[in-house]
């Protein structure tokens, strides 16, 4: 097995070699499997204590448990609407996995989320929401909307169209990856000295504040594109 280094950022594992392509695993899978791990042990816990719960809360963890999925609920209704309520079963986690993906900075790990590829794909699933959600709503009234307001301009509305998956995908990347690469230079540059209490401030800004900050915009924009692919 081969390890190698990218500019110290990004590590590769390489498991074997095939005509000269490699094939192995990137921080970027293995952190995002160990985010997927807490997450499911999250969602088996809240199962097996869901027959705990009762219909007037006394116990802090389904008061945190209650809480939690309210402020879910509340946010898809305010963004998308009462109508498309079900969503929030979607969305919601999608946005904890966001967050905890950037938050994995804090204890040394490079955010899945610094990597192109995750908020590509992540991106890639509100592009095809959009579309196939637009037209079950709407159904040829969807297709005719890319002729409006003149035909001459179907080719714009369609480059529109694939921007819209590529901005969400940047935005995300291009915040996260950033701070990975600031934190990366800060601890590379400045002596053990200088490592005591700055970085906490600065872990505070780009993994916590930014972090979520960007998990809240790109899950919004996502609620905001499909919901307006299926109004009239």
């Amino acid at each position: 097995m081969e390890q190698n280094l990218d500019f110290g950022i990004h590590q590769v594992v390489t498991f074997f070699e095939y005509n000269g392509q490699s094939f192995g695993l990137t921080t970027t899978h293995i952190n995002t499997f160990l985010v997927m791990a807490v997450l499911t042990i999250f969602g088996l816990i809240v199962r097996y204590k869901l027959k705990n719960f009762k219909m007037i809360p006394d116990s802090k963890f389904q008061i945190i448990i209650e809480f939690l999925v309210d402020t879910i609920n509340s946010f898809t209704v305010s963004t998308m609407g009462e109508k498309n309520a079900r969503f929030g079963s979607f969305y919601g986690p999608m946005f904890l996995f966001i967050l905890l993906c950037n938050l994995t900075g804090l204890i040394g790990l490079r955010p899945p989320t610094a990597d192109i590829a995750t908020t590509f794909a992540l991106s890639l699933t509100t592009f095809f929401m959009i579309h196939w959600y637009g037209l079950r709503a709407k159904g040829t009234r969807y297709l005719k909307g890319f002729l409006e307001p003149m035909p001459l301009l179907l080719p714009l509305n369609i480059i529109g169209e694939l921007a819209n998956p590529i901005s969400l995908s940047f935005r995300l990347f291009g915040n996260i990856l950033g701070g990975t690469i600031i934190m990366g230079l800060y601890y590379a540059m400045m002596p053990w000295w200088a490592q005591l209490g700055l970085p906490s401030i600065l872990h505070s800004y780009f993994d916590v504040f930014a972090g979520a900050l960007q998990t809240l915009i790109f899950v919004m924009l996502s609620m905001t594109f499909v919901s307006s692919a299926m109004e009239d």
